[in-house]
């Protein structure tokens, strides 16, 4: 299965700059994320961010923050505990009228947004914040797809223990251009130069 843009949303996981110090291959792993963000804005991707205990460890970066839509403050390890899931789903518009008694022709098209059920995931620590966000999104009924070039932890071991965990679960294991290009899907894409200049 292929990472389809329309039906994806991107989540990024607790870049904080305090926690960042301690991460391993920090900078490579900040880079990536700040590349998904962009190549996410591109292809109209939605993108939320996620701050641990930001009145200890501080707010994401600035050039992270900047490219999310919204940014939710949280104490639980897990985004889903906050309130994550609610804001990855689309909120439930009631019938109006009793239009579904009309006829095909005579009734009005549905509004009612698409749901973009593909969640990328990226962050930090893997083993902690990224896992339990990630399990439990799966527990949702959502795809999950992380992304093993723009996730880390303190530690290489407790990274790559994540990843094992994270896979046996069914979450799909992607990097950076793996999503890039699954979201683009041709060279033809009005995007694709835009996308590759980031790569590059």
């Amino acid at each position: 299965m292929l990472l389809d843009a329309q039906l994806s949303q991107l989540i990024l996981v607790d870049y904080q700059p305090r926690l960042m110090s301690a991460i391993f291959e920090a900078e490579m792993v900040l880079a990536n994320a700040g590349r998904l963000a962009q190549i996410a804005r591109l292809m109209q991707v939605p993108v939320i961010g996620t701050e641990q205990n930001p009145s200890r460890l501080g707010e994401n970066p600035p050039e992270i923050k900047a490219l999310c839509q919204r940014t939710l403050a949280k104490m639980q390890f897990s985004g889903v505990e906050e309130g994550l899931g609610e804001w990855l789903r689309p909120p439930v518009k009631p019938p109006a009228g009793n239009a579904r008694s009309l006829p095909k022709h005579l009734q009005k098209p549905s509004n009612t947004p698409v749901e973009r059920n593909s969640i990328v995931v990226a962050g930090c620590e893997a083993h902690v914040c990224l896992l339990q966000t990630a399990l439990q999104l799966l527990e949702d009924e959502f795809d999950v797809w992380v992304v093993t070039d723009a996730c880390s932890s303190r530690t290489e071991r407790n990274r790559d223990a994540a990843f094992d965990r994270l896979a046996s679960a069914g979450v799909e294991l992607v990097t950076t251009e793996m999503v890039a290009f699954e979201w683009l899907r041709s060279a033809e894409h009005a995007q694709f130069k835009a996308v590759q200049l980031l790569i590059k």
